[in-house]
């Protein structure tokens, strides 16, 4: 029988992060999304991991029919990529509080959702830089203070710029990660096997 996960009602990307637990725990789940937008993001989620996805729409929600596809309909291996990733660490840059240019508001909606799916999947960043008002992430009061400490606590390197916390007064606040300078954070860059830019 299929683990069922119910995620109606709930917020992106919570459908998507349950159902992947799910799926780490039981080979079929049964995923029930109340929109369009979440059928796509689970489907596309579980397909890129393998998984054979069957809709079902009903009265009271979109049931998702999750799991592995049979031997005989077992799509080949992929070939291996043409170049293989850069070895080095993958550092993660975040220069604003916000996601994305435009509206503040709804920048700092999609900055607290990035960071907790950031938790969820892989691979995740050797090492997270902060800097401008990004560094207001990593202070007392910030929204996406517990996902940062659950990123350190499964050891996600967070360097936070000195500099730019001193021109925010926020030095004494800082409440999770390492206050760092500009020597480390660029040595950090350069030494990066990948450099993400948020």
């Amino acid at each position: 029988m299929p683990k069922t996960v119910d995620a109606r009602g709930l917020a992106c990307p919570q459908p998507v992060i349950l159902t992947r637990a799910a799926l780490q725990e039981a080979d079929a789940v049964l995923a029930i999304v109340d929109n369009e937008t979440a059928r796509q993001n689970v489907t596309r989620m579980a397909e890129k991991a393998g998984y054979v996805v069957q809709a079902e729409t009903r009265d009271d929600g979109i049931y998702l029919h999750i799991g592995r596809p049979s031997e005989a309909a077992a799509p080949a291996p992929a070939a291996a990529p043409a170049s293989a990733p850069a070895a080095g660490p993958l550092v993660l840059v975040i220069p604003s509080e916000t996601m994305g240019r435009g509206d503040d508001e709804l920048g700092g909606i999609l900055i607290r959702g990035f960071f907790h799916a950031v938790g969820q999947v892989a691979p995740q960043p050797d090492t997270i830089i902060f800097f401008n008002s990004g560094v207001k992430l990593v202070v007392e009061g910030s929204p996406v203070l517990e996902d940062l400490r659950a990123l350190a606590d499964q050891g996600v390197e967070l360097l936070a710029c000195g500099t730019c916390l001193g021109h925010y007064g926020l030095k004494e606040k800082v409440a999770v990660g390492v206050v760092s300078n500009m020597y480390t954070i660029a040595e950090t860059l350069l030494r990066a096997g990948k450099v993400v830019h948020l």
